[in-house]
C-alpha cells in the first residue's frame, strides 16, 4: 500500500515513463549538409518522440532555444560564438557539418576574380560561417567589406532568386544553392573560401543551454547519441542521405554534384576545439566580436566523448 501511494503522488509530477514519453524539441534547417536531425528518431530511447522544428536561419534557432521552445538546435560556429562573447548562456555538444561553402557570381564575365567585385552588391546571411568567410576572402584581396563592396542580407532559400531579378551580383551560401545557380545557368562559383589549416572547413555545430545540461544531462546525452549515431549512419550511407535531402526540394543530380562540398560530422576533439578559437580570433580581428568568449564554457565535449567510448566498446 505505501508503494503504491508513493506511485500515485510521482504520476501527477510527469515522471517519465510513467505518464507519457519524453518529447525532444529540435531545431535545424532543411539543407543536406544539416540533415541529421531527420533522423533522430530513429535512434530515441523507445517511445520517446521528436518535435521537429525548421527555420530558414540559424539566429533564430538560437533565439527560440534561449526562449525555451527548443532542447537543442543547430547553428553555424560563427553565431555560436558571437553569442558566447555577448554572455548568452549556449554551450555546443556536437559538430553538425563541415564546408558547405561556395562564392558565387553572375553567368557573365564581368567578375572573373575577387578583385573584380569592388563595386557589386554580394547576397550573405549576417552571423554565418559564409558571412566570415566572405569577409575574409574580401579583405585578403584588398577589399573592404564595408567600403568597396554592399553587403545585403538574402535568406539561403532566395539566393538564387535574388541573382536571378537582379538584387544581387553575387552571394557566398553554403550547398545546394552555389551548385543549383549553376544548375540553373543563373551564375558560377568563382571559389570555394576556407580558411588555411588553422580554421580549416569547421561550420557548424549542435547548441543547447547551461541551463538543459544542469537540469536534464540525460536529456541531452540521447539528443547527442541520436546525433551520432544519425550522422555516422548518413555518412556511411549516401544515397540515403541524399535521398531525404531531395524532400527539401533540390533534385538529386544538382545534389550529388553538391556533395563532394558538403561534410556531416558530429565529433568534437582536440583539434576541432583548436580550429574554433582560430575562428574566434579571426572574428575579432575583423571587427565581428569585441572580446573572446570563454570556450571552456561555449564547448562541452563530454557527451560526444562519452558515445565515442561507448561505440569504442561495441
Amino acid at each position: 500500500m505505501k508503494r503504491f501511494f508513493i506511485l500515485i503522488l510521482l504520476i501527477p509530477l510527469g515522471w517519465p515513463g510513467i505518464l507519457r514519453a519524453l518529447e525532444y524539441r529540435v531545431g535545424t534547417w532543411k539543407t543536406a549538409q544539416t540533415i541529421q536531425p531527420f533522423f533522430y528518431e530513429k535512434y530515441l530511447p523507445e517511445g520517446d518522440h521528436l518535435a521537429l522544428f525548421t527555420f530558414t536561419n540559424p539566429a533564430d534557432q538560437k533565439t527560440a532555444l534561449l526562449a525555451g521552445s527548443l532542447d537543442i538546435c543547430g547553428t553555424t560556429l560563427a553565431h555560436a560564438i558571437q553569442s558566447a562573447s555577448m554572455g548568452q548562456p549556449v554551450v555546443m555538444v556536437a559538430a553538425l557539418c563541415n564546408k558547405a561553402s561556395a562564392l558565387v557570381v553572375k553567368k557573365d564575365r564581368s567578375v572573373m576574380t575577387v578583385t573584380d567585385l569592388k563595386g557589386k552588391r554580394i547576397g550573405y546571411v549576417p552571423g554565418t560561417m559564409h558571412e566570415i568567410l566572405l569577409r575574409e576572402t574580401l579583405t585578403r584581396n584588398g577589399l573592404s567589406p564595408e567600403k568597396d563592396v554592399t553587403l545585403i542580407r538574402v535568406d539561403f532559400f532566395d539566393m538564387c532568386l535574388a541573382l536571378a531579378r537582379g538584387g544581387i551580383d553575387a552571394f557566398l551560401s553554403g550547398e545546394p544553392f552555389p551548385s543549383l545557380a549553376v544548375d540553373q545557368g543563373l551564375g558560377r562559383i568563382l571559389t570555394h573560401p576556407y580558411y588555411d589549416q588553422s580554421v580549416g572547413t569547421i561550420n557548424a555545430g549542435m547548441l543547447v543551454t547551461r541551463e538543459m545540461i544542469e537540469k536534464d544531462p540525460m536529456r541531452v546525452a540521447a539528443l547527442v547519441k541520436a546525433h551520432v549515431l544519425s550522422t555516422r549512419y548518413l555518412t556511411e550511407n549516401q544515397s540515403a542521405w541524399l535521398s531525404k535531402a531531395v524532400e527539401f526540394g533540390t533534385a538529386l543530380p544538382i545534389l550529388e554534384k553538391a556533395a563532394p562540398n558538403m561534410e556531416l560530422s558530429w565529433d568534437m576533439d582536440a583539434d576541432f576545439i583548436r580550429k574554433v578559437k582560430a575562428l574566434g580570433e579571426r572574428m575579432q580581428s575583423l571587427g565581428l566580436i569585441k572580446k573572446q568568449p570563454d570556450y571552456a564554457a561555449l564547448i562541452d565535449p563530454s557527451f560526444v566523448q562519452a558515445v565515442k567510448r561507448n561505440l569504442e566498446v561495441k
